[in-house]
């Protein structure tokens, strides 16, 4: 299987001899709305840090988003992005797992030998799950998590893209349940991809906190993410913006020849294409607008696109391109 990811604009604008800033990009799956005010005056503010170590820890950071979700901060671990902390985990406590399918493909690099199922009920050892699920974008609810926990399971839910959403967090059941992990990304909702700052929660963290490497967090990250988490008001607007935008967007999709979104609950849509979607990946890619083909993902059966929810004009910009392409090759 061959594990790939979103967001390359890099490799693009390379082979197009282009800047970065030209490519429209909806194979990543960031806030459209950008930074919260206030973030990129705390990144210049701490330029001066720089020639300084950060925290070994990040106590400061690790306290703020403690009480920002409510966990006691020894809970709180932070890391180089969600990736980082998966990968932590894994080498730091390995067991056998299982994957609920589909997931974020650094779960299967992270545990090659996993157990995959499409079955929440076939979760067993140390269960692993993605809420809202990447690509589908569906959320298993609390009271399902709950019943696996009560049954002794040991859960891993990551809810990197669950702050784009109204669902409760997983985060209330940490307190109450030791074998629960909640992952975080906090690059997504804050639109800080090229920052790289991540989050794991829970009971198990001071176990797991002598066996971590020190300066994990960039003194950068670390003043961006302070500030992001402070922006309460741009959040709620992403929400709103978000859950608006996706079901405008969806509706558009629905109306082109051979496209079927999928309905869905965060910031992107999978797409289900009536053909083979590589000829129409590499034709938006000629014209700077990058999607995700997810066909061939595990759990994915069918070809399928993900596209991230946008901005208004760039998502019209989008279906421009794919009504050109499907009168050009219906």
């Amino acid at each position: 299987m061959t594990l790939t990811h979103g967001g390359n604009v890099h490799a693009l604008a390379r082979r197009l001899q282009c800047p970065v800033s030209e490519i429209l990009d909806f194979s990543a799956s960031i806030n459209p709305l950008g930074m919260a005010p206030g973030v990129r005056e705390a990144i210049i503010g701490a330029l001066d840090r720089v020639e300084h170590y950060p925290e070994p820890s990040t106590l400061g950071l690790n306290a703020a988003l403690a009480e920002n979700w409510g966990v006691p901060a020894e809970m709180v671990m932070t890391g180089n992005g969600a990736t980082d902390l998966i990968h932590f985990l894994a080498r730091t406590r390995p067991e056998t797992a299982s994957l609920l399918l589909p997931t974020f493909s650094e779960f299967h690099r992270a545990y090659p030998e996993a157990k995959l199922t499409k079955r929440w009920e076939e979760l067993e050892g140390f269960g692993i799950l993605t809420r809202p699920n990447n690509p589908f974008g569906t959320v298993l609810s609390l009271e399902v998590i709950e019943s696996k926990l009560r049954e002794g399971h040991r859960l891993l839910v990551d809810e990197s893209f669950l702050e784009f959403t109204e669902y409760p967090s997983a985060m209330s059941l940490v307190g109450s349940y030791p074998e629960l992990l909640v992952l975080r990304s906090l690059t997504k909702l804050h639109a800080l991809p090229g920052l790289r700052i991540g989050a794991l929660v829970g009971q198990a963290i001071p176990e797991l906190a002598p066996w971590r490497e020190p300066w994990q967090v960039n003194v950068l990250a670390e003043a961006a993410a302070l500030a992001a988490i402070r922006a309460t008001d741009h959040h709620r607007r992403t929400r709103e913006f978000v859950a608006a935008e996706r079901c405008w967007l969806a509706d558009r999709l629905a109306s082109i020849p051979g496209l079927r979104p999928m309905p869905g609950s965060a910031n992107y849509l999978l797409v289900w294409t009536a053909a083979d979607p590589v000829p129409l990946v590499d034709w938006l890619a000629a014209r700077k607008v990058l999607v995700r083909d997810c066909t061939g993902i595990l759990g994915v059966d069918a070809p399928a696109l993900r596209m991230a929810v946008r901005r208004r004009d760039e998502n019209e910009r989008l279906l421009e391109l794919l009504k050109e392409y499907a009168c050009a090759f219906s």
